[in-house]
């Protein structure tokens, strides 16, 4: 957590999530496992594991490419998560139709299990 990052009441945070300095999270927003959180970013709803966000209110800017780097994710690994990425925020595909093809691509590529739980144990509604 850089400098002034501010938490309201019961905010989830996931494991190795990294919060820029001025950053802030919305009372019981979840934010997954791999996050990043840049400068002054206002999350407002629940960000998924592995997304990079920035803005307020936060938007998704993409996947945390380099923090996965750093913690020993391979090639393949961070290209399927990317993936995935495109299937949620991109492809213009309804929430529930980018759950199901993570679903069945999570099979064979482990990977995607934390961001698919991260999807389906929203409460707050994603950030979009």
């Amino acid at each position: 957590m850089a400098n002034n990052t501010t938490l309201a009441g019961h905010v989830h945070i996931g494991d190795w999530v990294i919060c820029g300095g001025f950053s802030g999270a919305h009372q019981f927003c979840k934010i997954g496992a791999h996050a990043f959180l840049g400068m002054y970013a206002g999350v407002n709803r629940d960000v998924p594991a592995y997304t990079m966000v920035s803005g307020q209110p936060a938007t998704p800017r993409g996947i945390n490419a380099e923090g996965l780097k750093r913690r020993d994710f391979s090639t393949d690994q961070i290209r399927n998560i990317k993936n995935a990425y495109r299937l949620t925020f991109r492809k213009g595909k309804k929430l529930s139709e980018a759950i199901q093809e993570i679903a069945d691509l999570s099979q064979e590529q482990p990977e995607l299990k934390l961001f698919l739980e991260s999807l389906r144990s929203s409460e707050r509604g994603l950030i979009r």
